[in-house]
């Protein structure tokens, strides 16, 4: 796993001023900044204002698309500071305008009664192609070379999922997905880091979910999609740098709007977080 983007080094934020801090995004030829990006930025602002206690869960919501070409200002809203719970909110703000909130909140690490749901049925991630790889094996004769240009790069999270869509003559899947997926570049044992990375990771692949029902692609004409709002709450500890299995399904497409649900389990069985997503996804005639 050579020649990948340092993910730690893309996410780190510049202190402005107290409860202010600027975060950048790569520009990768896409105008709109990933949603992945800033909601762990500003999870990571957040835990600049806190102390001893890690992040259990956030709510955030997409305002306005973000421009890679400027910086993201977080301003941190210091909400509680409770015995055992911390909350915060966060702003990020491009030209003055609000383009995205965030709700977290913190907990001083416990012991506790455990359960989870047990680990799906699962193919082995060695055992599936990488998406460069089964992209190029099926449609590389096709693929315009900008495409091909732009999944080549080198991108900081190892993807694998074994029903991916077709990219030329898409059919309708059924509502559930699997991807396994890693962080390429070491992370650090940080629980604030490796949850920023997990953060960023589980806005990655989702949304397809959801447009997979309908046998829609990124390249279908007239596509509008977004991201509406995303949720996740943190579990356990993990190691990001180890696989994941993101197990995913589409209770809902309804409105002009699709829900998306995920669970996050690490190799062994356990379950590290849960995530959940509303999209907007329209086809304009």
């Amino acid at each position: 796993m050579t020649d990948a983007e340092n993910l730690i080094a893309t996410l780190a934020l510049e202190p402005i001023e107290v409860n202010l801090f600027r975060g950048v995004s790569p520009n990768e030829g896409f105008p709109r900044i990933f949603g992945g990006l800033v909601i762990a930025q500003a999870l990571l602002a957040a835990y600049e204002t806190v102390e001893d206690r890690v992040c259990h869960s956030l709510h955030a919501y997409f305002i306005r698309p973000g421009d890679v070409n400027i910086p993201v200002l977080y301003e941190v809203d210091r909400s509680r500071d409770g015995g055992t719970f911390t909350t915060r909110r966060v702003i990020a703000i491009q030209n003055g305008k609000q383009i995205f909130n965030l709700a977290a909140s913190f907990q001083v690490v416990e012991e506790g009664l455990e359960h989870q749901s047990p680990m799906p049925e699962h193919p082995d991630p060695e055992s599936v192609k990488t998406e460069l790889d089964q992209l190029l094996a099926k449609y590389g004769d096709r693929m315009p070379e900008q495409m091909k240009q732009q999944m080549s790069r080198p991108r900081p999270i190892d993807l694998r999922w074994p029903d991916p869509q077709h990219m030329f003559k898409p059919v309708p899947k059924p509502p559930r997905k699997q991807v396994w997926m890693r962080a390429k570049a070491p992370i650090g044992p940080e629980v604030k880091l490796q949850q920023a990375c997990l953060a960023y990771a589980s806005d990655m692949a989702f949304m397809e979910t959801a447009l997979r029902v309908h046998g829609l692609t990124w390249q279908t004409p007239g596509l509008q999609s977004a991201s509406l709002d995303h949720a996740m709450w943190f579990h356990r500890p993990v190691d990001f740098n180890d696989w994941l299995l993101f197990d995913q399904d589409c209770p809902s497409t309804s409105q002009g709007r699709g829900f998306i649900r995920g669970e996050m389990y690490t190799q062994d069985g356990r379950l590290a977080a849960s995530v959940a997503q509303e999209c907007l996804m329209r086809v304009k005639a």
